[in-house]
């Protein structure tokens, strides 16, 4: 069940990676905050957004019954795309070809969508639901579509429901969620809420400082989060509250000490594009001081805004000189590499489950290869393909309600996609870091396109079957089909 992380050696402690990269060319580590180095319990995390959501859509005028709806961590996955017109949750491939619709918490076939795709550069219709921030509100939309779906003073149209005169479109259904999610961040209690109960909404790792230190001997760390300044004391002022310092034995550190240049409010995305202006922050009372800052870095002074362009100056470094460690694959990861050439590890916290499952499950996964291998070489593939849909479906429920955050199938989802291109390295946690030397090498799997395996496939059976001669073997004449194999 998603939600419940269990403990996983591998995921505890590997570093994957789609690039290579050489850690002793970095000079610069950059971090987010929210999701990255302060890592949020779920489901108690997601839980309290979706109930906080539900609650600011009843003051604005939602029927009271949406205060029975109850978080399920089971259901929504990370990566899926809301249609604002039919209200439709999809899980699309790189391409936009749809890999599974819903529509509340029915899966439908899909045939409003030719051809089963999708146009995802069409942004007015189609969101993209790739964040942790987004869990809650991906349940929601499941919630709402299926209680008007059944509410017995609602009629069901194509584009939304009828109350009589009044039409309420998916579209501002959906606009009314996003409002209600970005209300109860900005101006709700989500945040006030968090901080009244640190120790059950934040993860508290005390290898965090121990790495940071680490960093600090071979490179310089900043921070760059959207939260803030209030916010961000209080939760990294928990983050870093041990009765020791990076080691037992020494003495304790402010948490502003492991930082060589701090950035509250940040904006992502468009800090790493024009960005804002740069202030420095009151520390005392949280203010923001009269004027731009111009002058050097200064160890220990806090800051408002700026750019990327501003912290590649203030730390002497730009491009491949940093690495920046973030869970957003959009505000942290791709903007950060596309506009500025920096180097990027993504954290993806579900990475603990995802390999739990294809380590308990890999028996049907295997199945699933050998069907559609065998399922190549016939021309009536009829029936076989329904016993394929059936093993595809067997494997997605064992991730949750909407399958895996990488596959469908064998199918790799638009966000697995998304982490192949833009994440050099990526992990459960950043923690994992801490199990290699800062001179490490990671080196990338080299990649084959299709007619280099076809080849390479060839070249092995001729191999294998001049080795059966030499050793005077027989040609097996027996069907090679997986199906077959025991």
């Amino acid at each position: 069940m998603r939600g419940i992380i269990p403990k996983f050696d591998s995921s505890n402690k590997v570093v994957f990676v789609n690039r290579s990269l050489a850690m002793e060319k970095i000079k610069c580590f950059g971090f987010d905050m929210d999701y990255t180095l302060a890592v949020y319990k779920s489901p108690e995390y997601e839980s309290m957004g979706f109930d906080l959501t539900v609650e600011r859509l009843v003051s604005i005028g939602y029927p009271q019954e949406l205060l029975n709806f109850v978080y399920d961590p089971s259901f929504p996955t990370r990566g899926l795309v809301f249609d604002t017109m039919y209200g439709n949750l999809l899980k699309v491939d790189g391409y936009g070809n749809i890999l599974v619709c819903v529509h509340g918490f029915n899966f439908v076939r899909g045939e409003m969508y030719p051809n089963k795709f999708i146009q995802r550069g069409d942004t007015e219709r189609f969101y993209i639901l790739n964040t942790l921030f987004n869990l809650p509100e991906t349940y929601l939309f499941a919630c709402l579509v299926d209680f008007f779906s059944n509410c017995s003073r609602y009629s069901s149209c194509e584009t939304g429901f009828k109350d009589g005169d009044l039409f309420m479109s998916y579209k501002s259904m959906f606009q009314d969620v996003r409002d209600g999610v970005d209300w109860i961040h900005f101006k709700g209690s989500l945040k006030e809420k968090t901080v009244e109960n640190l120790e059950k909404y934040v993860v508290k790792d005390p290898k965090l400082p121990l790495l940071l230190s680490r960093m600090n001997e071979v490179a310089k760390v900043f921070l760059a989060t959207n939260s803030d300044f209030k916010y961000t004391e209080k939760i990294m002022t928990y983050l870093f509250d041990f009765p020791h310092g990076p080691k037992p034995g020494t003495p304790h550190r402010p948490w502003k000490s492991y930082f060589d240049l701090i950035l509250v409010d940040a904006r992502k995305p468009v800090f790493f594009g024009e960005g804002t202006v740069l202030r420095q922050v009151d520390t005392i009372t949280g203010r923001l001081k009269i004027g731009t800052y111009t002058g050097s870095l200064q160890h220990g002074i806090v800051y408002s805004g700026g750019s990327s362009d501003i912290v590649c100056d203030l730390l002497g470094a730009k491009g491949k000189d940093i690495i920046y460690i973030g869970d957003h694959i959009f505000g942290d990861i791709l903007k950060s590499k596309k506009r500025q050439g920096w180097r990027t590890f993504l954290v993806i916290p579900e990475l603990a489950q995802e390999l739990h499952v294809w380590t308990d499950k890999s028996s049907i996964f295997e199945e699933l290869q050998s069907l559609e291998c065998f399922l190549a070489e016939l021309y009536n593939i009829e029936i076989s393909f329904s016993f394929l849909q059936k093993v595809t479906h067997d494997m997605d429920m064992c991730y949750g309600m909407m399958g895996s955050l990488f596959r469908s199938g064998s199918r790799q989802t638009l966000f697995a996609s998304q982490v192949m291109r833009y994440a050099d390295l990526y992990a459960a946690s950043f923690i994992n870091l801490l199990y290699y030397p800062f001179s490490y090498l990671f080196r990338a799997a080299h990649v084959l396109v299709s007619y280099m395996l076809s080849l390479l496939f060839v070249l092995l059976s001729v191999k294998q079957r001049a080795c059966n001669a030499c050793c005077g073997e027989g040609t097996s004449t027996g069907s090679d089909s997986p199906l077959n194999r025991k």
